[in-house]
C-alpha cells in the first residue's frame, strides 16, 4: 500500500461546490484500489517505513465503505506476515526494524481480515509470540511503553500495546494496574491529556489515553465533562477541528477528537451537519480520496480517518465504526 499523497486534490476551500455533497464511496475504493501500483514514483520508496500502517488504513476505509474484499485477501496476509521478526515484533516492510506501532497495524490487519490463525501456520512466532514481544516493551517500574529497543516512550504506544494484546487476548500479559496509574499521571488541569506526565494535552494523545482506559475498563478515571468541553472547542467556524487551540482544522482529528467523545458519550456536542461537510469537501470527487483540508493533496491517513469520523456520525452507506 504506497503512502504516496495524490494525483487528486480536495475541492478548493471557496470554490463551487455542488448542491448537496455527497460521499463518492466507488472513487474512494478505486483511489485506494490503485495505490499500490505507483511504484516508478520517488515518494512511494521514501514512505516505505510506513507501508503496513497503509494497508491497515486502506483496509479499514475499504471495510468502512462496504467492500471489504476490494483488496487481494492472500497477498495481504503474505505482506504482513513478510514484515514478521524473530522476536515477534513487525516492521514497517520487510527489512526494516520492528516497532510496537507496525506490530499493532499487522495484529489489526490480520483480525480485520479473520487470518490470526496465520501467525501459527506461516508466521516467524505464533499469536503468543507477539504478545511477548509487546510486554517486554513494558516499563514495569511505572507502566508506559517503549516504541522499540531503543526505549522512547509515548501514550501512542501504550495505547497500541492493550489494543494488539486485547484483541490477541492477552492483556493478562502485562500489568495493567500500571499501565492505567501511568495513563492517569497524563491527565491535565483541563480534562486532556499529552503524550507523558505534564505533556500539552492534544487530541491525539488523548484519543489513545480514553481508549486505553477503555479497554483496561477505567473511564471512571476520566473527567467526562471537563474533557467533553475541550474537545467541543476543537470545532471552528468551517465545520472542521483541530488537534489543540489555536491550529488549524484538519480532517484525521474528525477520527481523535470525535472517537474520544463517542467513548465519554458526548458525541453530541459537535456540529454534526458542519463537520460532515467539511469532510465531504475535503473529498477529490473525480479521482477519490481525501486531504487534510480544501484544496490539498489526497492520502490515504486522511482517507480513511475522514471515512471513519464520518461513520461515527452515522453518515448514510457506511458500516459503523467502534470508537476504539
Amino acid at each position: 500500500m504506497s503512502l504516496v499523497s495524490g494525483p487528486g486534490r480536495a475541492q478548493v476551500a471557496g470554490g463551487s461546490l455542488p448542491e448537496e455533497l455527497r460521499l463518492v464511496v466507488a472513487k474512494h475504493v478505486n483511489y485506494i484500489q490503485n495505490l499500490d501500483k505507483r511504484k516508478d514514483e520517488l515518494e512511494y520508496w521514501l514512505t516505505e517505513h510506513l507501508r503496513l500502517n497503509g494497508v491497515y488504513w486502506g483496509l479499514t476505509a475499504l471495510h468502512l465503505l462496504g467492500h471489504p474484499d476490494a483488496l487481494p485477501r492472500d497477498q495481504t496476509i503474505e505482506f504482513v506476515l513478510s514484515c514478521q521478526h524473530e522476536s515477534g515484533g513487525f516492521g514497517p516492510a520487510p527489512g526494516h526494524d520492528a516497532h510496537l506501532l507496525y506490530t499493532v497495524s499487522a495484529v489489526q490487519i490480520l483480525v480485520t481480515v479473520d487470518a490470526l490463525d496465520e501467525l501459527e501456520k506461516h508466521g516467524k512466532t505464533g499469536r503468543e509470540g507477539v504478545g511477548r514481544y509487546i510486554a517486554r516493551l513494558q516499563n514495569r517500574d511505572d507502566g508506559s511503553f517503549a516504541g522499540d529497543e531503543w526505549g522512547e516512550t509515548d501514550t501512542r504506544f501504550l495505547f497500541g500495546a492493550l489494543n494488539a494484546l486485547s484483541l490477541l487476548r492477552l492483556l493478562s500479559y502485562i500489568d495493567i494496574i500500571k499501565a492505567v496509574s501511568h495513563v492517569h499521571a497524563c491527565a491535565n488541569f483541563d480534562g486532556g491529556y499529552g503524550v507523558s506526565p505534564g505533556a500539552e494535552s492534544h487530541a491525539g494523545q488523548i484519543f489513545v489515553c480514553v481508549g486505553a482506559l477503555a479497554i483496561a475498563e477505567r473511564l471512571d478515571l476520566v473527567d467526562k465533562d471537563r474533557l467533553g468541553s475541550w474537545l467541543s472547542e476543537r470545532q471552528l467556524d468551517n465545520g472542521g477541528l483541530n488537534g489543540r487551540p489555536e491550529k488549524l482544522e484538519d480532517v484525521c482529528y474528525s477520527w481523535w477528537v470525535m472517537s474520544s467523545l463517542a467513548m465519554i458519550g458526548k458525541l453530541e456536542w459537535i456540529d454534526r451537519n458542519k463537520l460532515s461537510n467539511f469532510i465531504l469537501q475535503c473529498q477529490d470527487p473525480e479521482l477519490g480520496g481525501i486531504a487534510d483540508r480544501p484544496g490539498d493533496a489526497v492520502d490515504v491517513f486522511h482517507t480513511v480517518f475522514g471515512i471513519a469520523g464520518l461513520s461515527l456520525i452515522g453518515y448514510p452507506e457506511l458500516k459503523p465504526v467502534d470508537p476504539i
